[in-house]
């Protein structure tokens, strides 16, 4: 087990957003500021690992038939737990993410690591799995929350640092408003995808 090829393969060469184009409704929904896309990275990380760990260790004892109903289970148990722990501690972050933090329980990145990789691999690997991928997913999240905000409210970090964040000249005066519409979302998600294509193709080349 190599944890920092693991870990470059989930953050940048087998990233589950912009490499795989997985867990595309989380992240165009919820990237409409930083402090959003930090909340829902961190809670899908923490369900990941959990979920990970927990699907592992029974891998021998759930019967092949209804292993996708178990794998379900598990990781709503776990999603349950950390939306009411952030209803109860961090009510703004979860009134922000409202249902796509419920939604955690069908992600196709959590119900996809289960089945691919938890339910055949021991817990350790299976945890390093969680981490990379959920760093991965994160990663995608903050990229695009911190380019969203930036361009539709011409602010960096609100709600984090103070209420408004650091504010950006030019920018918070005449923000392109339509970056954290919906349309904004796709629209930053198009920018990056060709950014990464270029890059990707400027590699291949040399």
């Amino acid at each position: 087990m190599d944890f920092m090829r693991d870990l470059k393969n989930g953050v940048l060469l087998d990233n589950p957003v912009f490499m795989q184009t997985i867990g595309l409704c989380p992240t165009l929904a919820t990237t409409t500021s930083l402090s959003n896309a930090i909340g829902m990275g961190v809670a899908a990380t923490v369900i990941l690992i959990a979920s990970n760990v927990v699907i592992s260790a029974l891998r021998k004892f759930i019967p092949d038939k209804v292993r996708i109903a178990a794998f379900i289970t598990v990781i709503a148990a776990f999603v349950t737990i950390v939306d009411l722990s952030l209803q109860a501690f961090i009510p703004s972050l979860a009134a922000s993410l409202g249902l796509f933090l419920p939604l955690i329980v069908v992600n196709c990145i959590i119900l996809g690591r289960a089945e691919a990789y938890a339910s055949k691999n021991k817990v350790l690997p299976s945890a390093v799995d969680g981490v990379c991928m959920g760093l991965g997913f994160t990663f995608a999240l903050v990229l695009m929350g911190f380019l969203r905000e930036l361009l539709g409210a011409g602010t960096i970090a609100a709600g984090i640092i103070g209420t408004n964040g650091i504010m950006i000249p030019g920018l918070s005066a005449y923000p392109a408003t339509v970056m954290i519409l919906p349309a904004g979302g796709f629209l930053a998600m198009g920018f990056i995808f060709a950014a990464l294509q270029y890059i990707m193709s400027k590699k291949e080349g040399k």
